[in-house]
């Protein structure tokens, strides 16, 4: 696949993002892959059964999001058409916008996915998109509401454990995780991979606390066991905590030879970034 010069690439999604900014708009897709030099949205030309949602901070994208991301895709390949969908939230809610801009998060999005299409060699679609929307259920009926995805196809959000528990935290919920939970359990399944993690453990440890919750733990803080079901635990591979490299800071030297994260973000990443 041919790859777009990173200058004017940037500069386009520069002013996608702007364009956003400034709109009521809650999400919007700001284009779609595979595309050539001059990147646009394109909608479904088929039903999707299953939209994966990897909502991150991409800063910067890891193999360990690539990861995620092609098992994902692999797992729903029997069930029907699939699309992935790269999400990078403006507003998030626990995260400040640094060291690297949302331009330029979203020009490593790209060239993630550029790199995810050549390695899958098949007629998959992934939109780079953003939203203002902080909170995973937000940020579901939003997809649902924008009408780009007309099939209403299942959203598979793909988290880390340290996610799920922050999901499952009630104080992110004044009016009660039922009122804002039903509905993203109803239209939206979880994908969790487990990680060895200084505060959760190891993988035995946080599937003893994901059947806790499975078992009454939801209850417990205003949830409903049920939504459990609609939980799926796979382990990581051995890319390690991407939370361990997203800390460090995004220069040339420290990634651009750094095995645990995608390339070709050597294009992207700069002394200066």
């Amino acid at each position: 696949m041919q790859r777009p010069d990173p200058k004017s690439l940037l500069s386009l999604l520069s002013r996608s993002l702007t364009s956003f900014q400034s709109s009521p708009d809650v999400f919007r897709v700001l284009c779609t892959l595979p595309h050539q030099s001059d990147p646009a949205p394109r909608r479904p030309a088929r039903p999707v059964r299953n939209l994966v949602v990897l909502d991150s901070s991409f800063n910067p994208p890891t193999k360990a999001h690539a990861s995620m991301a092609r098992d994902a895709l692999g797992a729903t390949k029997e069930q029907g058409a699939r699309r992935l969908l790269l999400l990078l939230s403006v507003n998030n809610a626990d995260k400040a916008p640094k060291p690297a801009s949302f331009p330029l998060r979203l020009g490593m999005m790209d060239a993630m996915g550029r790199e995810l299409l050549e390695e899958l060699q098949e007629d998959v679609e992934i939109d780079v998109a953003v939203t203002t929307m902080a909170f995973f259920h937000d940020k579901a009926r939003a997809i649902a509401q924008s009408g780009f995805y007309p099939s209403a196809p299942t959203q598979v959000f793909l988290a880390g454990f340290d996610t799920l528990v922050r999901i499952f935290n009630p104080k992110y919920y004044p009016d009660g995780m039922q009122a804002a939970l039903d509905p993203l359990f109803a239209a939206a399944r979880l994908r969790v991979t487990t990680r060895p993690d200084e505060q959760w453990g190891g993988t035995e440890e946080q599937r003893a606390e994901v059947e806790r919750l499975a078992t009454g733990g939801l209850e417990d803080v205003g949830g409903r066991r049920a939504w459990m079901e609609r939980v799926d635990v796979v382990e990581g591979g051995e890319e390690g905590d991407r939370r361990q490299f997203r800390r460090s800071r995004i220069t040339h030297q420290t990634h651009t030879g750094n095995k645990q994260f995608v390339q070709p973000l050597a294009t992207w990443i700069s002394p200066s970034a």
